[in-house]
Parts: structure tokens; sequence; C-alpha cells
């Protein structure tokens, strides 16, 4: 008789969600107001930049070209990400101003533009004995393609909202994200070294630079007076429809990965690098395209970041007890243990 999964003894509350949090609390609070507005918006310009420059030196050209064998796959996960997300959140648009108020609906649109995750994909996809070469490369690849793509899409979807193809906007564009990035990219070389050397201390800047920009977006947003347009039944309304939007997407990754060919290692990675989303990569983007609506419009992506993070370690587990994991060899370069709760803490942040 086959035995009923349990659910995980603890469900995985982000510790880094938490700091996020308190940050926005900190803000309701004690808002930067005046010069110190001045100074929190001039450190949240250099906190992006940083962050961008981090992400290309980071990003090693020689594993992205490496994954290039499994095209499908990442084409797959780029479609679900780009294109299937953005439909699912213009379809959407009918809930607004009734269930959603228009602020919450441009950041509900904005969740559906932000890359996939990276960390978080690995980790649940080496969980459930999946292929974890290929979650590392698409996870990459959507990085990198969000730094165009969702900005572009951002102006395009969001209009006003997020700034247009003002020739302002597109500065900003290209000033924090692009330049950065690239720098990063072609120093990667004479800095990578040091990097690897220093991940620990340099995740802490990532983490703290995010929660800078949060701090500031969230100030702006006080002195703008934007969350008396937030009610409790709109943020129940949210949290309902972000259930229902995870939910379609972790079934059309799975069940159309199956239709499209791909074998079960491969419909793991799709499922977990498809269904998510960046809140790394989305925060600090929504401070460059929204401006003083930066709070509002990341309140969406940090509600979903933890839900997808709770179910995921659920359905994780479940998938490394599945009879076919259980029973099947898996290809050399893939995780071939079943990995406890213990050994695979939650993934924070990204």
């Amino acid at each position: 008789m086959r035995r009923r999964p349990r659910l995980p003894a603890r469900l995985p509350l982000d510790p880094y969600v938490l700091a996020l949090l308190a940050t926005v609390g900190l803000a309701a609070l004690l808002p930067a107001r005046g010069p110190a507005a001045t100074v929190a918006d001039g450190a949240s310009t250099a906190a992006v930049a940083l962050l961008f420059f981090l992400y290309g030196a980071r990003l090693s050209t020689r594993e992205a070209l490496d994954g290039l064998r499994h095209w499908r796959l990442h084409v797959t996960v780029l479609a679900c990400t780009f294109v299937l997300f953005p439909l699912l959140g213009l379809a959407a648009r009918g809930l607004a101003p009734t269930l959603l108020t228009p602020p919450l609906y441009s950041g509900l649109l904005f969740l559906c533009l932000v890359p996939s995750t990276v960390q978080s994909s690995i980790a649940f996809t080496s969980i459930a004995r999946g292929n974890v070469p290929a979650a590392i490369c698409a996870g990459s690849f959507s990085s990198l393609a969000g730094i165009v793509l969702t900005p572009l899409l951002a102006a395009g979807l969001l209009g006003a909202d997020a700034g247009g193809f003002s020739p302002d906007s597109l500065v900003k564009i290209v000033v924090q994200l692009l330049l950065p990035f690239l720098l990063g990219q072609a120093l990667r070389r004479r800095v990578g070294g040091l990097l690897v050397r220093h991940k620990k201390a340099l995740g802490y800047v990532d983490r703290g630079s995010i929660l800078l920009v949060v701090y500031a977006a969230f100030s702006a947003g006080m002195a703008a007076g934007v969350w008396h347009r937030v009610s409790l039944p709109h943020l129940g309304a949210l949290l309902a429809v972000e259930a229902v939007l995870l939910a379609v997407m972790l079934l059309v990754t799975w069940y159309g990965a199956g239709h499209l060919g791909f074998g079960r290692e491969d419909r793991i990675a799709i499922q977990f690098a498809g269904s998510k989303k960046s809140l790394a990569a989305g925060l600090p983007m929504a401070s460059v395209l929204f401006g003083a609506q930066a709070g509002l419009a990341v309140l969406p992506l940090m509600l979903f970041h933890q839900m997808q993070l709770m179910v995921c370690a659920v359905l994780a587990r479940r998938r490394a007890r599945d009879p076919e994991a259980a029973g099947g060899e898996l290809p050399p370069g893939r995780v071939a243990e079943v990995s406890s709760p213990a050994q695979h803490p939650a993934p924070q942040g990204r």
C-alpha cells in the first residue's frame, strides 16, 4: 500500500522575507524625508548599480554556453517566464478595480514580468531529484534575459505606470541596470576570483543593498501617501489571485513539459524554474521603473516570493518520494540522492 506523503515538519518561512517586512515597518514608522530622503534615494541608486555589477561579474559565460545543448528546455522556461506569465497577468486586468486596486494590479502585472529565480530553482530541483545543471543554466539565462526584457515589457505593458519609453526612463535603465551589468561581465576575469573567495560576505552586501532599496521605495510611498489606497480586503484578494496564478503555472509547467516530450528530470527543472519569480532581481528593477510608486509595485512580488517558497518546498519533497524517483537511475551530472530539509535550507532572496 502506497504511503501518503507527509508535509514537512516546518514550512520555510524565509528569514529574508522577515527582514524585508521589518524594513517596510521601519519605513512606515520612520520614513526618510527631506534631506534624508535625498540621501536614501542616492544610496538606493548606487545599490542598484552595485547589484547589477555583481550579477554581471558572477555570471559565467562558459556555463551559459555549455548549457546551450539543452536549448529546448531553456526556450520552454523562457516562454513560461516572459510569455505565459505576462499573458496571465494581462488576463487578470479584469480584476481591477473591483478586486484589485489599479496600483496593486500594476504590481501584479510587474510580478509577471520579472525573471525566474536561480538559487531556489536549483535547490528545489535538487531536492526533487531533477536535472540540476539544466536548472542552473535556465535560471542564469532567465536572469540575463530579464535585464533587457523586463524593463521593455514593463514599459510596453504598464505604460505610464512604469515610466513608459521616455528618454529619462531609458537613461535610468541603461545607467543603473545595463551598464553596471556589462561592466561586471567585462571585469569578470579580474574580479571573479575575489567574488568566489568572499562569496558569503558579498551575499550580505546583496541582501543589504536590496533592503536599502526597499526602505527608500517604501519611504517614498509613505511620503506620497500611496498606502492610504490599500485595504485588507484588497490584500486578501491579491493573495487569492496570486495563489491561483502559482497553481496554474505549476500545473502548466509540469504537464506542458510532459506533452512536449521532456523526461522526468527535465520536467522538474522546467517546473521549478518556470513557475517562480526573482525577488532579488525584481526589487531593484521596480525602484528604477516605478519611482515613488515602487512600494506598492513590489508588494505583490514580496507576497508571491514567500508563497512560492512554501508551496515548492512541499512539492519538491513530494516529488522526491515518487516511485519513479526512488526506482530509477539518474543520468551522470544529476543529483542522485534525496536531500533532507536540513541539507537544503530554504532558498533566500532570489
